[in-house]
This record gives C-alpha cells, sequence and structure tokens, in this order.
C-alpha cells in the first residue's frame, strides 16, 4: 500500500487551484482505490456581470439566437466560449514553437 501525504486545509478554492497547477496528486491520493461517480446535479460557479454592448450588435446578436432557437445570453456565452478556446490553443501552439 502506497503512502500519501496529507492534503492541506485551503481557505480558498483559488489558493486550492494554485496548489494543485504545482503539485503531483499521486503523492496525495491513491488513485488505484477511486471509484466513477456522476455529479448529476452539479452546476458550474456562475458569476453575474454587466456588459455595454452597441445596439446594433445585441440586435445582430438577438437575430442569430433566434434562428438557432436559443436564448442571445446562451448564444453570446457559446460564442465567448469557442474564442477563449481558440485564442488558448493559439497560445499553446505559439509556446510550443518558441
Amino acid at each position: 500500500m502506497k503512502t500519501t501525504k496529507q492534503i492541506p486545509k485551503f481557505n480558498s478554492e483559488a489558493e486550492e487551484r494554485a496548489f494543485w497547477e504545482s503539485e503531483d496528486s499521486t503523492e496525495y491520493v491513491d488513485w488505484s482505490k477511486a471509484k466513477p461517480i456522476i455529479f448529476s446535479k452539479l452546476k458550474p460557479s456562475l458569476k453575474t456581470i454587466s456588459i455595454r454592448l452597441p445596439e446594433p450588435m445585441l440586435e445582430e446578436l438577438k437575430l442569430l439566437a433566434n434562428k438557432r432557437d436559443v436564448p442571445y445570453q446562451s448564444l453570446l456565452k457559446i460564442f465567448l466560449g469557442e474564442r477563449i478556446e481558440a485564442e488558448l490553443s493559439t497560445m499553446t501552439l505559439r509556446r510550443a514553437k518558441a
């Protein structure tokens, strides 16, 4: 049986995230004992923001959303998510070439 280190107590989610970004979880968790689990009611953390958009842009967004039969806020999240993913992929490729 493998000996594991004790997981520290964290004061915030950000502190925990920073810890796991620099640590190897196999030193803290015996993954051979892990069992699959489904978090059926888990929802991602959301933060409400306010954003100012030019009226024509908002109207075009609403038209696009209507054509796809989705709320315009949902379509905006899709567009932002796709763009963020593309930007992060581009950054990763640039770093790999450097």
